[in-house]
């Protein structure tokens, strides 16, 4: 132990390596309910040498690695280790970023740069990023983005993995590559080369043949780690509509939803159960309840958004033929839901939530989640499995929190669960253990499809697909032979 905190203080200095309980306890755990294990080091990265030596030294030494690059707290077990004896690299200090470029509508940027920060430099420039439903502030941009966490915009990207383009990754061998335009051609390894030759990472295609950044997203930090990513970004809005359509049924918005998506309308568009727009906008416990009583059963916002060009005739055109759509479904477009305006919810939805006070968990302390991917006839009976599922357990149904997110031009649908409950009461945190695991194994036998697999669910979805997994240790094998980066969470 003390040889190897020498050679970790040689690479990161003596001030960027802490062995110290404190420090140790703030990795062995977080807010779901992953086993705690303590690392015996934690580092703090400042640049890509630093995290190439590290991985060459792992190899050597043969000791785990798990990277973090999100601020605390973290809720999803993913970088609590799995093992005994692992080194947690902290990249939240690789923070800056390293380009944006409105003319490509690109930024480069390190993993350390938060929501929080990237909004806010974007709209200097005027840009946006496109959004997730309010994330932590302190929530790493390339995390989410490598973690293909689904974007408001129903009609966004160009492929599933969208907005995440080249990467800077040292794999869990030690060999630092770099993938899409960032290798095909030019100044390989040298960003300020590239953009004085007028060539930007736009395309994450390659190099070569084989699309290597698709083998890092979703992976958990079990293939390799990104040191840099470029990111596709929007133009900033110069107008903006929106309002809700609602139904006492999720199954009865759905032909709407369709019908906009399918001719490319709308710049936001998603579906929330009364109980998740109580959390997303109620200030405290009693504001969530009272929201609960007054707001309809289900709602569908929708946004429309001009930019450069006409900004103000294509937000009028768009929601016009929105508002023909939901009439033609017998669907009533307004703009507030009982003390809710569309205004007010979509600007909370796009505004990264404090830490401190992070919005899933003002109604009662602590939550569970559960989410997966659907096709959109199949999200009711999701959600009506989810709630029998409840019912069952002793869990109150009218507290389930549920987020529909259409993706990819409406191909696949994100349905997600928010659980809340009680960390302060055994029995509470019990139940909603109970209810998680049970809801994990019966919603997978329903066909629910765990596409970024956390806890059980990684165990349950892969157990489902023997080929599949199969081929997935072989990556594995080449990409980290000894298996050394974020060990236990994927290849089980």
């Amino acid at each position: 132990m003390v040889k190897l905190k020498a050679e970790l203080e040689k690479i990161f200095g003596a001030a960027n390596v802490s062995d110290k309980e404190a420090d140790l306890a703030a990795y062995a755990s977080d807010k779901s309910f992953a086993k705690a294990i303590a690392p015996i080091f934690v580092v703090k990265a400042k640049n890509a040498d630093q995290v190439e030596a590290l991985v060459n030294l792992a190899n050597e030494k043969e000791f785990p690695i798990i990277p973090v690059s999100s601020g605390a707290p973290h809720y999803r077990g993913d970088t609590v280790p799995s093992v005994p004896g692992a080194v947690i690299v902290d990249l939240s200090g690789m923070n800056k970023i390293l380009s944006i470029n409105k003319q490509h509508r690109m930024a480069v940027i390190e993993p350390g740069v938060t929501y929080g920060q990237f909004q806010k430099a974007l709209a200097r420039k005027g840009m946006h990023f496109a959004y997730t439903l309010a994330p932590k502030d302190t929530k790493s941009v390339l995390a989410d983005v490598m973690d293909v966490e689904p974007r408001l915009n129903a009609s966004h990207g160009f492929s599933y993995t969208e907005p995440f383009r080249c990467v800077e990754v040292t794999w869990g061998d030690g060999n630092r590559m770099y993938t899409g335009d960032a290798a095909n051609g030019g100044p390989v390894g040298s960003l300020e080369k590239q953009w004085e030759q007028e060539k930007w990472q736009v395309s994450p295609l390659g190099p070569m043949m084989l699309d290597f950044y698709r083998l890092l997203t979703q992976s958990q930090g079990t293939m390799g780690i990104v040191t840099w990513a470029s990111v596709r970004c929007e133009l900033a809005h110069q107008a903006h509509k929106c309002f809700f359509v609602t139904a006492e049924a999720e199954k009865d918005l759905l032909d709407f939803v369709w019908d906009v998506i399918h001719v490319r309308f709308s710049d936001e568009l998603f579906i929330l159960n009364k109980a998740q727009i109580a959390n997303l906008m109620g200030e405290t416990p009693a504001e969530i309840e009272a929201l609960k009583k007054e707001l309809p059963a289900w709602a569908v916002f929708v946004g429309v958004g001009g930019r450069e060009l006409l900004p103000q005739e294509k937000c009028a055109q768009q929601e016009a033929d929105i508002k023909e759509f939901a009439q033609k479904r017998g669907l009533v477009p307004v703009n507030s839901i009982g003390s809710v305006t569309a205004t007010a919810l979509y600007k909370k939805a796009i505004t990264p939530s404090p830490a401190k006070k992070f919005w899933k968990e003002t109604y009662k302390g602590a939550f569970q989640e559960i989410f997966f991917l659907s096709k959109i006839d199949d999200t009711a009976m999701f959600i009506d499995k989810m709630a029998g599922i409840a019912a069952k357990v002793g869990y109150p149904v009218s507290d389930i929190g549920v987020y529909v997110q259409p993706i990819h031009y409406g191909s696949a649908y994100h349905v997600c669960f928010t659980l809340p409950y009680d960390p302060a009461s055994a029995k509470e945190t019990k139940l909603v253990k109970e209810l998680y695991e049970r809801a994990c194994v019966e919603l997978a036998q329903a066909g629910a499809y765990y596409a970024r697999p956390y806890g059980p669910c990684a165990r349950i979805q892969l157990n489902k697909d023997a080929m599949g997994y199969t081929a997935l240790k072989r990556l594995k094998d080449i990409f980290d032979p000894k298996g050394l980066l974020n060990p236990g969470k994927l290849t089980i």
